[in-house]
């Protein structure tokens, strides 16, 4: 792994605070016996094994992995037929070691991301990474979620086939929180985490088409089957107060194709979308089909019949830790589709505070292309919804499928 540091150093990327992603802004090499800590290993089986940075031990060898928790580690992965120094390729979320073993900070994490992390995974291009810890789950998930940090107790389990990186991402503890909790039930916890390294390491990567999204007006044009997924933007979270309306809706016909459409203004413009919704020969799916059959209900003054799945309800039982059910959060961890809302999620927070209140969705709808960019968030929420109710129907065993 030569030449992760020869121009790395020096280049950094600008922060809108003035500061900068590198070396020497971070300043943690100026106190390290090992600065800069190159990546170890030799990386045979295609696995990146991410930690959070070097310890006493670790920065006097000039290794990573080199104490008590690095040991252990060696020990649990060879019981499962991976070996850390010939299989894996090791490199931490931070490559000095912190003064007094401390946690690394968010900045420095950034620091070293920028300039050496990044360069690793797309030069060794893993087939699989290991993320041990905070640090390192910060240093790679984290950079899609900055806004709804989430800590390692809600990412362990999960095997995430991450399309921006095209490899499966695995969080897990680290193993010295293994090593200092000390107790059957985090060993045994951690132990099957890590087993399931050798289930996917080798283990085809899915590759996802981009949804078929067909923007309409006229709503005869939707063909429908025998289950639709569907969803609306709104003003805001409830349909109640004096303003509210239901400005777009989309519905997923399949996996891959969806329909989006402003919603018509007139009863008989939207009677076809209507007639969908109030057909008993159609089950209907919704992330949270709450928000759906209460706006149908006030705001389109119609009902809708056979509900038939909702896919946050089903990722509740599937897994019922706080923080996992949300629709973006399941996209990710089940098809690797990282955030696509953060272009209008400014617009969909109310100014003021109240369930009642109204969102800054129309000021979206001014720009030049908003329309656009609001139809098409609509769409991939019901076609993402689509594929995670399919999943999840396969996984509870669910008696009916539409294929």
């Amino acid at each position: 792994m030569e030449g992760f540091f020869t121009k790395k150093e020096t280049q950094s990327k600008s922060r809108p605070d003035g500061r900068s992603y590198s070396c020497a802004a971070c300043g943690l090499h100026k106190h390290a016996a090992t600065p800069r800590m190159k990546p170890y290993g030799k990386g045979k089986r295609g696995i990146l094994v991410i930690g959070d940075a070097p310890g006493k031990t670790e920065d006097r060898r000039g290794h990573p992995w080199q104490g008590p928790a690095g040991r252990l580690l060696q020990h649990t992965l060879t019981s499962i037929g991976i070996d850390l120094f010939e299989d894996c390729l090791c490199v931490n979320a931070v490559n000095c070691k912190p003064p007094d073993d401390r946690t690394p900070t968010a900045f420095e994490i950034d620091c070293c991301r920028s300039v050496m992390v990044a360069n690793v995974i797309q030069e060794f291009t893993p087939t699989l990474i290991l993320l041990l810890g905070g640090s390192a789950i910060q240093s790679t998930i984290g950079l899609y979620w900055k806004g709804d940090a989430k800590g390692v107790m809600v990412w362990r389990g999960w095997t995430i086939p991450d399309q921006e990186y095209k490899c499966w991402i695995l969080p897990t503890f680290h193993p010295s929180f293994i090593h200092k909790e000390s107790n059957k039930e985090s060993l045994t916890i951690w132990k099957q985490d890590l087993a399931r390294v050798i289930e996917y390491v080798d283990k085809p990567f899915p590759r996802y088409k981009e949804p078929e999204i067909h923007y309409i007006n006229d709503l005869t044009e939707i063909e429908t089957f025998s289950m639709v997924a569907f969803d609306y933007e709104t003003t805001g979270l409830k349909p109640h107060a004096e303003g509210h309306r239901i400005i777009c809706a989309s519905l997923a016909v399949s996996e891959n194709k969806v329909y989006a459409f402003m919603l018509p203004k007139t009863r008989k413009g939207r009677k076809p979308f209507t007639d969908i919704l109030a057909d008993p020969g159609i089950g209907k799916m919704a992330h949270n089909m709450k928000f759906e059959d209460t706006w149908t209900r006030i705001r389109l003054r119609s009902k809708i019949e056979n509900w038939e799945w909702d896919s946050m309800l089903a990722a509740h039982i599937l897994d019922n830790r706080p923080g996992v059910t949300g629709l973006k959060f399941q996209t990710y961890v089940n098809f690797g589709i990282v955030d696509y809302s953060s272009e209008i999620a400014p617009y969909l927070k109310a100014s003021e505070k109240g369930g009642n209140s109204i969102n800054n969705i129309q000021k979206l709808l001014e720009k030049p292309g908003g329309e656009k960019i609001l139809l098409k968030y609509c769409a991939l929420d019901s076609v993402y919804q689509y594929r995670l109710a399919m999943k999840q129907m396969k996984e509870i065993d669910y008696d009916f499928l539409p294929f």
